[in-house]
């Protein structure tokens, strides 16, 4: 047998952890010197420790522990464990590494607040355009509600495209208000196309009409930080007596596989201050380009499959 101190030493714990783990009764020690009160273990506990130390790192509490040892689990169910809470942690390191991405974008645009309306602000008028889509509702506009609707629509739709043969040019995504559902949106995730309007094989064919006035401006680099460059668009709307309606459209002009390089227009309706809007959009219903990949993507199998692993990401508005 070990002493506690040999014991600790072999399983690579602390005497201070066996000592509270006897306290408990989670771990006690084989044998105890009645004229001592030393604690004495055998080989065949460690076992024991392995899976109390396993299980505690996998996020359960010591009662929890001592429940699910006394089901005496095998080393294969230890590993389907392991495998879902590694698939648990690491959807909430990407949770957060995409919170402090926004919480980034958001600290961009507060030290812009003080600054003028940029410059390179263009008023052009946007011409109609036939698009390939497919759709989905979202519970909210917040970025972690539009991500998960918006990343496998985009998915489905360049496989959909692709295999019907068609040649896809830019990227546009869209929104609109849900008529069922206060605070909902409807997302449309399409991309220009040369087809007959009406279903096709899995995705729809529609024509966006035009818009007759439209401010934009040119965003370079990943949209996870377009924020600083969207509210720069609104404040310039503001300052120059218009007023947005409905939501900004982002046209995606360049593609690369590094979101870095990455050219984007951003696209927003307008009218003068005084004109009022048309009653359908006043609340908001919003088009906004989710990073196409325009006509290269039906040849190109890898940015199909970034597509897949999730490179189509929303920003935050």
């Amino acid at each position: 047998m070990f002493s506690i101190g040999e014991f600790a030493r072999h399983g690579r714990v602390s005497v201070r952890m066996l000592r509270h783990y006897d306290e408990i009764g989670l771990l006690q020690p084989a044998h105890v010197d009645p004229g001592t009160a030393y604690r004495f273990y055998q080989a065949r506990q460690l076992s024991d420790l392995n899976r109390i130390i396993a299980l505690k790192d996998l996020g359960f509490t010591l009662q929890q522990v001592r429940a699910i040892l006394e089901q005496q689990i095998g080393a294969a169910e230890l590993r389907g464990m392991l495998i879902l809470r590694r698939a648990e942690i690491q959807a909430q390191i990407e949770a957060e590494t995409a919170r402090l991405s926004r919480v980034e974008a958001r600290l961009l645009t507060i030290e812009d607040e003080g600054r003028a309306p940029v410059d390179g602000v263009v008023i052009k008028r946007l011409a109609p355009i036939r698009v390939a889509e497919l759709t989905g509702t979202a519970v909210s506009y917040q970025p972690e509600d539009i991500t998960p609707v918006i990343q496998p629509l985009y998915s489905n739709l360049f496989a959909r495209v692709c295999s019907s043969g068609l040649e896809t040019g830019n990227g546009i995504a869209y929104y609109e208000d849900s008529p069922d559902q206060a605070g909902a949106v409807v997302v449309h995730a399409a991309v220009q196309v040369a087809a007959d309007p009406g279903d096709h094989d899995g995705f729809n064919v529609v024509d966006l009409p035009e818009i007759d006035n439209a401010a934009t401006i040119i965003h370079h680099g990943s949209m996870d930080d377009v924020l600083p460059t969207g509210q720069a668009l609104a404040r310039w709307i503001d300052a120059s007596g218009h007023r947005s309606i409905g939501y900004v459209r982002e046209l995606m002009v360049e593609w690369s596989p590094d979101p870095e390089q990455w050219v984007t227009e951003l696209q927003q309706r307008i009218v003068p201050a005084g004109e009022p809007g048309t009653t359908q959009q006043e609340d908001g219903s919003d088009t906004r380009d989710h990073r196409a990949r325009g006509a290269a993507v039906c040849g190109d199998q890898s940015a199909r499959d970034d597509a897949e692993a999730g490179r189509v990401r929303t920003s935050d508005w």
